[in-house]
């Protein structure tokens, strides 16, 4: 029985479960040691959690026994255990210490609890305590007293423990339980942790005879006293795996843990079952692979869980990131204030440097000239008239400077949406980067598209179908597009406050009311490269159309393209655009350009109040050329610009026209004559052209599709070469009756082309060519025509007149070939003789 010096010395350092290097633990040793007096020669033998000489195993001599006692240790601090470099038993029972030293009892210092589990009156004496962290418990081993037997000490001891339960505060509804251990336990340190399925081994007793398979009801007498038991499942009959087992489940892992560490080693003999030679019980601990049964559910239903997921993802980004996206919208709309504040403050500082006028003044006498049209956009612009403002002109017109610097000068919140980085982008995601990009749209996460169009093809190849998370171009410019109208409604009525008199007007008759509100919207480079796919100016068109008929915003679109209504009126069917064409300047307006740029930056301040000093065009003699050259060059307005800088950079104007002409008739062979890959144009129908229009600076229409290089398809052609800008074709009520150059630049440079004589020599022969095969296809037709008729077995009068006409028209045709052979013997000899 214990003492009172027992329960004394167990505050004395060797009592505690202090710390030694894992895995050999501090260990209680005897009950000498416990009481505090023991004999000067006694051993005190230290084990660790890993048995005796960390063999595993616990020895017991005569008179010895073992007891497991669990809810030692907290069972859920088995994680810990896993921990590098960390003494966790020594820094578990420390912990358990201090806060029971806190507290009132021994409910959390498990040398406490050991000493309350075992009554002072059972005839035993405590030889060592070997804890088992891993699993909760302790092994007691001990040596008994007088002529009772261990299991009447294991009667006791559970007697005692279920009248005086004992609840440790870690898990307040279990109480410690005690069980005399029968077999021979394996006290390991692997990383093998409780669980409530053991896995039960049969293995012969000895060095002969074979183990005898028990049933589940001779496993069920064995282990039903340490606890509730769930399942027992044998090994399946045609089973040749050795050796033989058995799962026992239990309801709790302790009752596992209680079962394991007693019955492990227990040698079932033959009365019980076990075989003549008996069978010896070897228990692990068995994991138990738990049920997901959503996440089964999930695998084994994928064509409804990935498009929920997709749904859901799509409600997360509409309920997060459009309205962070609509916000940078809104930013970059409307002026940024500090932005503006910054500009005015960089062009005051320029002015402290600068005694004259910016360059950019030198356009002003090119909007003299287009006030009328500025004027009229303005106006446009204040009324509440449901439809398009086109603004048509060929490339160098300076339409985007007109509407953006002039018609929309100093009006707030305008939007500037450029076509031409859209359609070149190349590839999905770059396109929606661009377009993203016009309208201020982000965050933008375009490499996702191409992930879900991964995620979504092999969802295919597994399931069969789509999963629905990968978008189309269109559908994610649409949702670009959806997210800017957003913004500019909004925009649109931030206006609108509680004082205004129109406060109880709803929103849409608001918009409708106050079209000086509305922000305007420029989309520019419209129909650019039109050939090359119409989806961006699709969507752009439709979604202007819905911005303008719900009267959120002004929408004004810049095309060079002279066929705009096609695509316009697909998106607004029952709308009249207002339309301004910009054309060319005045040749009195060209001059006044380049001069007025000729003078920009110049200092014609007077000095000491003399006279003012010349300006750089009042300098130059040269200038008397500049009117016979702004005739050739025409009144494009990137011509003029590029002819006044080579004329401030010192060339004479006649020079610089030169290299303008030379420089656009290397253009106009690379654009038109030589590269042809994937043009609707031949070489000789641009050479035919050229050569009509270097004779005569306007040829008629039908001239032209009533010769023979324009013989098929000679409409589609002339317009292909219209929006290509090699020329350009004027209508009268709707009918095309003209054709002239692209650029007036451009008939200099068509007299130039074919005043080489090579070249022209070279491009005639190609056109003689085709002429001569047509004629050819011709005369073959008719021969196979005659050869038809001459086969019938009589001739009938009526043919006459038919063979007549065959036969004529053979030698016409002939005719024809035996003259273009001529003119092509003559090319050749210039080709063979000229460089």
């Amino acid at each position: 029985m214990l003492s009172a010096r027992v329960l004394a010395a167990q505050r004395t350092p060797c009592l505690r479960l202090t710390a030694l290097p894992r895995p050999s633990l501090p260990v209680l040793t005897t009950r000498r040691a416990l009481t505090g007096s023991a004999a000067p020669g006694d051993a005190r033998r230290k084990w660790g959690e890993v048995g005796e000489e960390k063999s595993g195993h616990i020895s017991c001599g005569p008179n010895q026994g073992i007891i497991f006692l669990d809810h030692i240790y907290p069972l859920k601090l088995r994680w810990a255990l896993r921990l590098p470099l960390l003494n966790i038993e020594k820094s578990i029972n420390e912990a358990l210490s201090k806060l029971n030293s806190r507290t009132h009892g021994n409910r959390l210092d498990p040398m406490g609890i050991l000493r309350s589990a075992i009554p002072k009156d059972l005839p035993i004496t405590i030889q060592e305590v070997i804890p088992r962290i891993k699993e909760g418990g302790a092994f007691v081993k001990f040596t008994q007293e007088g002529a009772i037997n261990q299991k009447e000490i294991e009667v006791k001891l559970r007697s005692y423990l279920k009248e005086h339960p004992i609840y440790p505060l870690w898990n307040p509804w279990r109480r410690v339980r005690a069980a005399l251990v029968q077999g021979k336990p394996w006290l390991e340190d692997l990383y093998r942790f409780p669980s409530p399925r053991i896995k039960v081994e049969f293995l012969p007793a000895g060095s002969e005879g074979e183990a005898a398979e028990l049933s589940q009801e001779q496993i069920f007498a064995l282990m039903r006293r340490y606890g509730k038991i769930a399942d027992i499942a044998s090994m399946p009959a045609d089973s040749k795996a050795l050796p033989k087992f058995a799962t026992v489940t239990f309801k709790m892992p302790w009752y596992s843990i209680m079962a394991r560490n007693c019955m492990h080693g227990f040698v079932v003999s033959e009365e019980a079952g076990g075989g003549k030679a008996g069978t010896l019980l070897r228990i692990h601990y068995e994991q138990i692979i738990k049920g997901h049964y959503i996440r089964d559910w999930i695998t084994n239903h994928p064509r409804v869980v990935i498009p929920l997921l997709a749904a859901l993802a799509a409600a997360v980004a509409v309920a997060v990131f459009d309205p962070i996206r609509t916000f940078f919208i809104k930013q970059h709309v409307c002026n940024n204030r500090a932005l503006e504040w910054l500009k005015s403050q960089v062009n005051k500082a320029n002015e402290l440097f600068r005694h004259n006028r910016s360059q950019d003044d030198s356009l002003d006498a090119i909007w003299d000239d287009r006030k009328t049209e500025i004027d009229q956009i303005k106006a446009w612009l204040m009324e509440t008239a449901d439809t398009f403002i086109v603004v048509q002109g060929p490339r160098g017109s300076g339409k985007k400077e007109l509407v953006m610097d002039q018609a929309l000068k100093g009006r707030e919140n305008t939007l500037l949406i450029d076509c031409k980085p859209i359609q070149e982008a190349r590839g999905d995601s770059a396109t929606i980067n661009a377009a993203a990009r016009e309208v201020g749209y982000r965050p933008v996460f375009s490499w996702m598209n191409s992930v879900s169009s991964l995620i979504d093809l092999a969802a295919q190849g597994t399931i069969g179908t789509k999963t629905g998370f990968s978008e189309t171009l269109d559908a994610q410019i649409a949702k670009i597009l959806q997210n800017t109208a957003t913004a500019l409604r909004q925009i649109a009525l931030e206006k609108k406050s509680k004082d205004d008199k129109d406060k109880d007007l709803d929103d849409d008759q608001y918009l409708d009311a106050h079209p000086e509100h509305r922000p305007v919207i420029v989309v520019d480079n419209f129909l650019h490269k039109n050939s090359e796919g119409s989806i961006v100016y699709d969507k752009v068109s439709e979604w202007a159309a819905r911005i303008v008929t719900s009267n959120v915003a002004h929408v004004v679109f810049l095309t060079h393209d002279v066929s705009f209504s096609k695509s316009l009126s697909k998106a607004l069917p029952d709308r009249v655009f207002r339309q301004i064409s910009l054309g060319d300047c005045s040749p009195e307006v060209a001059k006044r350009y380049v001069v007025r740029h000729l003078d920009a930056g110049a200092d014609t301040t007077a000095i000491d109040g003399g006279e003012k000093p010349l300006t750089p065009s009042q300098k130059r003699k040269d200038l008397r050329e500049l009117d016979g050259c702004i005739d050739i060059l025409g009144g494009r307005l990137t011509d003029l610009e590029f002819l006044a800088r080579r004329i401030k950079a010192g060339e004479t104007p006649r020079k610089a026209v030169e290299e303008i002409i030379s420089q656009s008739a290397s253009e106009i062979l690379k654009m038109y004559i030589f590269d042809q890959d994937s043009r609707p144009w031949s070489t000789t129908q641009a050479w035919h052209l050229i050569k009509a229009l270097a004779k005569s600076d306007a040829i008629r229409y039908n001239e032209i599709l009533l010769s023979d290089t324009f013989k098929s398809a000679g409409d589609s052609t002339l317009q292909s070469l219209e929006q290509a800008e090699l020329i350009s074709i004027l209508s009268s009520n709707g009918r095309p009756y003209a054709i002239k150059p692209g650029k007036p630049v451009y008939s200099a440079a068509f007299q130039q082309l074919t005043q080489d004589k090579v070249l022209s020599s070279r491009l005639d022969l190609a056109i003689l060519g085709e002429l001569t095969k047509g004629e050819n296809e011709s005369i073959s037709k008719c021969e196979e025509e005659l050869q038809l008729l001459g086969s019938l077995p009589k001739q009938p009068s009526e043919l006459t007149s038919r063979i007549q006409w065959l036969l004529g028209k053979i030698q016409a045709s002939q005719a024809k070939v035996e003259g273009y052979e001529r003119e092509s013997a003559v090319l050749k000899a210039v080709l063979s003789r000229d460089f």
